[in-house]
């Protein structure tokens, strides 16, 4: 019987073939392509943070909203709700997508939240950062 047994996505083991379309699109042809699936997840999450629900066609409750945040003051109370919504989204979205550490950091002088997120993909041994800054 195996312990810690993770999972590889096959078309991992190919390397030069392609699992996604990475952000921004500004490479030659329009689209840079992702080659691993941990490069697709983060790729996916950071579009997802970025997208307002409501403005994906045909599916509006795609979108992580972080951008409503964006006018309001900073407190206290904001940040907690922000922390809650960004869990429950992904819980809801990525629900293989497990939440080690989540901060929000704050710089009320320059109105800037900074959201930090290091997560771990479940059963497949993939843990990485991801950090989106709102002015």
């Amino acid at each position: 019987m195996a312990f810690g047994a993770k999972r590889i996505f096959p078309i991992d083991t190919k390397p030069g073939t392609g699992v996604g379309v990475a952000i921004p699109f500004n490479a030659p042809g329009v689209f840079r392509t992702t080659y691993t699936t941990q490069n697709a997840i983060k790729t996916n999450l950071i579009d997802f943070f970025l997208t307002e629900p409501g403005e994906r066609y045909l599916n509006p409750t795609f979108g992580g909203g972080l951008r409503s945040f964006i006018f309001e003051q900073i407190s206290n109370n904001t940040v907690e709700g922000l922390k809650e919504n960004i869990q429950s989204k992904l819980d809801v979205n990525f629900p293989n997508v497990i939440v080690n550490k989540l901060d929000v950091l704050q710089d009320p002088d320059y109105n800037t939240l900074i959201v930090s997120i290091n997560y771990s993909i479940q059963d497949m041994g993939i843990t990485d950062d991801l950090e989106i800054a709102f002015n």
